[in-house]
């Protein structure tokens, strides 16, 4: 066999790899061909070590079982997903408190909560309307923990404002040392759906969404 014809050959073969490579898609059959072509045109004087062979078996033999278990990982994680999707059915029509700093006017009213790492000495709560201006304040209770807040839909001159409205509640708790002591912020309401579209799990209150993570009480 002449030096370039197997210089050609050699070169073809590892074509096919880089491109079987680029896409990721090396299958079993195309490995062998390109172990079958490199054991045809290996140089007769020079010919490749028997342990290099068994290193390039064993290397594709843990990407194929890396492929494959890929592969059942993703069909494992979609599986969950709906199981998940299929649970968190069982909310729906139930009344649930999950984090979060924005609810829908409903009724007249809006259902807040919100937590203290500790005892404050003043606590302001500030309600503002989707475009961000603010359409009440006024202060709160100063309990270390969980603390509850119902916002009757009234703007700070008494008018009452329409349902449908998305409302945010932002708190700001501060001890006797002027140190914050806000934790988080809490919504409540009736779940009416549940959506998996984006690839996480959410619950649909009022025209909000909440992650089923973000659940910390089923209050009915």
């Amino acid at each position: 066999m002449s030096v370039s014809a197997t210089t050609a050959t050699t070169a073809t073969a590892t074509t096919a790899s880089s491109s079987s490579s680029s896409t990721s898609s090396l299958t079993s059959q195309d490995f062998l061909k390109l172990l079958v072509s490199e054991l045809q045109n290996q140089n007769p004087l020079d010919p490749t070590k028997t342990t290099d062979f068994v290193n390039q078996l064993t290397s594709y033999s843990n990407y194929e079982q890396t492929s494959t278990l890929n592969t059942n990982l993703n069909s494992l994680a979609t599986s969950f997903n709906s199981l998940l999707t299929l649970s968190s059915t069982n909310y729906i029509g139930h009344a649930v408190e999950a984090k979060g700093d924005t609810t829908t006017l409903s009724n007249g009213q809006a259902t807040f909560g919100y937590s203290l790492k500790s005892a404050a000495e003043s606590v302001t709560l500030t309600v503002k309307d989707s475009s961000g201006s603010t359409v009440w304040s006024g202060s709160g209770s100063t309990s270390s923990g969980k603390n509850s807040f119902t916002w009757d839909g009234k703007d700070s001159n008494g008018t009452q404002l329409s349902d449908g409205g998305d409302y945010t509640l932002s708190v700001a708790a501060t001890d006797s040392s002027g140190n914050s002591v806000y934790d988080y912020t809490t919504v409540s309401g009736k779940v009416t759906g549940v959506d998996s579209s984006s690839g996480t799990t959410e619950l649909t209150i009022g025209s909000r969404s909440v992650k089923t993570s973000d659940i910390i009480a089923v209050t009915s």
